[in-house]
């Protein structure tokens, strides 16, 4: 009964799966889950399987024991589960999301037939069909039911959609994914399927080839780049549009009275983006309510009074109509056409401002009908005055109401640019936390969401290139030329990467998946094919400034690869440190140093260093490696990965700090030295109750198998052999009903010869040790590396290492600045990394 009572325990004990071992290495591997259902019932054969087990114990590690236990690692991404929340943030959508797209009826018509004359009815008739359609289809059929959940457990945008493939397939240019970091995220293991074989297949060609890595990113930074040129072209044309409306109501006001007066709005505009989005779309929303309001009350008047039949652009035939009669006008026409969906990409870019129940509702049941009403009501009046295209907006509002809807619409063309606005700096985010983008200082603005963020630099970059745009083009029809070419590559670059989401990480059947780009991808390629024929127009201005942040965001990205090469190939082999012993060939003072390095495993070349040029060395050791999963947000429980180096009496511990893209390390470096200490006397401990179960374990194999002995050799069970073993495990019982309790409750299960933590003299000494470093203050040890390719590499690698990513490493944030320590804390070696 004795042994029965034991194998039970232990059984308990495997089966909740409360102690992980692993083997040992350096190298992180995925703990697999215990199963004995493939075992025979015997006692030698479970014993064997505990032995095996048993063996592998040579290390504790909270790589893989405490970052394993991910508790509720879906719930920390929902967000606005009540219903009003939801209409309030869909309110707030108003004002941040739909501005752009809300104010092209300013001048879409004014575009699309300065290109074809009105002739005839077809002319208008077609327009709107085309119009109509084209809001239909890519913004509301594409975005709000397709686009929109690819997300990335709440965040949009390319960057969004690349690192949700990078979770996936080992795509991400920065080898330092962990097998830990995958349970963070919501991977879903699915059975064997056709779509299943397709999707591994893709993926295996994806990390096989260096090329579709490097297609992959150049794809998404580029669309990212683009989505930035949005951002400094909606202002100019939103702005330019809205009062230009003046010159045909005031005499005098001329172009250069337009354009000072639009100046002086931007810089407005952009100086009160440091109050956070929840406050400007609160602030917004109202405004663009009444003008969503107004678009389709005005809409539905013009419809009313002056010819209702253009409803017959419903029929698709008239798109037809309208090529076979203008043909090549037609398909320049497409151009300005193409503005009417201008913003579409900020409903997905913005996605982390907000929700995508709260995006849909607003577009749906607002957006959509209101903005059909105002192209419908201003084709009913070009049927009846079609001599107006020029100011058609401003001339079909209602006599009377001219001045309210003028103050309505500028300040909704202002509104306008907050949504691109927004989008750059989600964008920028999602790049500096993938590696792709220099360290630039990041403002949280709202508690509460942790998606609303404002980036000084990119403010006023995008602030004066809209100064520059505005003075230099003068002209909203230069502008709208431009606008149309930065738009549509967005959208192609995101069609592209949710086809990959959709057979890779989705498991879509395969022509349901390919009816997508061949569906959307088709429309947006004709509109990029007309819109790239305004080049020498205008058209060169976005693919100038996608071509300059390109250039930024690869070179960065290819120095930080190399640099990270760099440091694995020149790693300190731990020979080296057994060699040097537990002083490291040197004194260790009372202290605790941090040493920052980039190594997710091994340690840092930098810290040779530090032994050589400082006298004395700390002693407690933290090796810290701050680093972006691609996961939206990581749980503060799960913001440490420890590892122990070296022996005990080292004191050395390697820690990774893991963040989200979305995660805003706002903390102050008292707090982040505080939640350290804390997750590493937790991982101690938990060290200590691992190990003791382990020596446990074996001594009860021991035990059992001195009883299976002495059983077969005819020696009687009741001679209390087995109780003088262990002590007082005769009176041990467990309780059936804690199966499936915490290791700390299942702690209190264990025989008594297993110490607890408290009582752990080994453990004290550490704690009290750790306890004393930590009072006697933290040291941070960085390593000021500079990166010099070498001498053997190509001319333009030079170039591009030494002079450009150098140049970007000086002027970016660094390491320290980011943690806000002070500099009396920091202690920096020279290094220089061979590239």
């Amino acid at each position: 009964m004795e042994e029965e009572r034991i194998e039970e325990s232990s059984e308990r004990l495997l089966r909740t799966g409360s102690a992980r071992w692993v083997d040992g290495s350096e190298v992180d591997s995925e703990t697999i889950p215990w199963s004995l259902h493939d075992e025979s019932e015997s006692g030698e054969a479970y014993g064997s399987v505990r032995r095996r087990l048993v063996k592998k114990a040579r290390r504790v590690d909270s790589f893989d024991v405490e970052a394993m236990e991910i508790a509720g690692s879906r719930g920390h991404h929902s967000k606005d589960s009540s219903i009003w929340q939801t209409l309030a943030l869909s309110f707030q959508t108003l004002g941040v999301v739909y501005g752009d797209m809300g104010t092209s009826p300013l001048y879409v018509f004014a575009d699309v037939f300065s290109k074809v004359p009105i002739k005839s009815e077809v002319e208008i008739l077609g327009a709107l069909s085309l119009v109509m359609y084209t809001i239909a289809l890519l913004p509301l059929a594409k975005y709000v039911f397709v686009v929109l959940k690819a997300n990335d457990n709440g965040e949009g945008g390319t960057f969004a959609l690349y690192s949700l493939i990078c979770r996936y397939a080992k795509v991400n240019r920065l080898p330092n994914r962990q097998p830990a970091d995958e349970l963070i995220s919501s991977f879903k293991l699915k059975l064997p399927t056709p779509e299943l074989e397709r999707a591994l297949g893709i993926k295996e060609t994806l990390e096989r080839k260096s090329s579709m890595k490097t297609l992959l990113l150049l794809l998404v930074l580029m669309g990212t780049s683009m989505v930035i040129g949005d951002g400094i072209l909606t202002p100019a044309i939103s702005v330019m549009s809205a009062v230009s409306g003046l010159q045909g109501e005031i005499s005098g006001f001329g172009t250069s009275a337009v354009v000072i007066v639009s100046i002086v709005i931007l810089v407005g505009l952009f100086s009160i983006q440091q109050f956070g989005t929840s406050k400007v779309g609160v602030i917004f929303a109202p405004a663009l309510a009444v003008w969503f309001f107004s678009l389709g009350a005005i809409g539905l008047y013009n419809l009313i009074t002056h010819d209702y039949t253009v409803l017959r652009a419903f029929n698709p035939a008239y798109i037809y109509f309208f090529f076979k009669r203008n043909t090549g006008k037609a398909w320049s026409a497409l151009g300005g056409c193409v503005l009417c969906i201008t913003g579409a990409e900020a409903m997905f870019a913005d996605l982390g401002h907000f929700s995508v129940p709260s995006i849909q509702i607003a577009f749906t049941f607002v957006v959509f009908p209101c903005l059909l009403l105002a192209y419908i009501g201003q084709a009913a009046y070009l049927m009846k005055y079609p001599d107006s295209v020029e100011r058609i907006f401003y001339d079909s509002i209602p006599e009377g109401l001219f001045w309210p809807v003028f103050v309505v619409a500028t300040i909704a063309a202002i509104i306008a640019s907050q949504a691109m606005i927004s989008a750059s700096f989600s964008c920028v985010k999602q790049s500096m936390a993938l590696g792709c983008f220099p360290r630039l200082k990041i403002v949280h603005t709202s508690r509460r969401l942790m998606g609303q963020i404002y980036i000084p630099v990119i403010n006023w970059f995008l602030m004066t290139m809209c100064v520059l745009v505005v003075a230099t083009f003068r002209s909203t029809t230069d502008i709208a030329n431009a606008y149309g070419i930065a738009e549509v590559g967005v959208m192609i670059v995101t069609t592209t990467l949710v086809t990959l989401v959709m057979l890779l990480i989705w498991q879509t059947n395969l022509i349901l998946a390919l009816c997508f780009p061949l569906v959307f991808g088709t429309v947006e390629l004709i509109y990029l094919s007309a819109v790239l024929s305004k080049i020498l127009e205008g058209g060169w201005l976005p693919l100038a400034f996608a071509s300059i942040f390109l250039c930024v965001m690869y070179t960065w990205n290819y120095g930080s690869v190399l640099k990270y090469q760099s440091e694995v190939r020149e790693k300190i082999s731990m020979d080296f440190l057994i060699e040097l012993g537990s002083n490291l060939g040197t004194v260790r003072v009372p202290g605790m140093g941090l040493m920052y390095n980039e190594l997710v495993q091994g340690i840092p070349s930098v810290f040779g260093q530090f032994l050589l040029d400082l006298p004395a060395i700390h002693s407690t050791l933290v090796f810290v490696c701050i680093k972006y999963v691609p996961v939206p947000v990581v749980p503060q429980e799960e913001r440490f990965l420890f590892r122990r180096v070296g022996p005990k009496d080292y004191h050395m511990f390697r820690c990774v700090a893991r963040y989200g893209y979305k995660d805003v390390r706002k903390e102050d470096h008292r707090a982040f030295e505080q939640l350290l200490v804390e997750s590493l006397e937790k991982f101690l401990r938990r060290e200590a109750q691992d190990l003791a179960l382990e020596s446990n374990l074996e001594e009860i194999d021991s035990i059992s198998e001195r009883s299976r002995e002495s059983r077969d050799s005819g020696f009687p069970q009741g001679d209390g052999t087995l109780e003088l073993r262990i002590p007082l495990m005769g009176d041990q019982r467990l309780d059936e009903a804690g199966s499936s309790a915490s290791f700390e409750h299942l702690s209190a299960a264990l025989p008594s010869s297993v110490m607890s933590s408290d009582e752990d003299p080994s453990l004290e000494y550490e704690l009290s040790a750790l306890r004393e470093a930590m009072e006697s203050g933290f040291t941070y040890l960085l390593g000021d590396g500079t990166v010099k390719a070498k001498k053997s590499s190509w001319f333009v690698k030079k170039l591009v290492i030494n002079y450009f990513y150098t140049f970007l490493r000086k002027n970016c944030r660094g390491g320290a600045a980011t943690m806000k320590v002070p500099h009396t804390n920091v202690m920096r070696v020279g290094m220089t990394y061979m590239v």
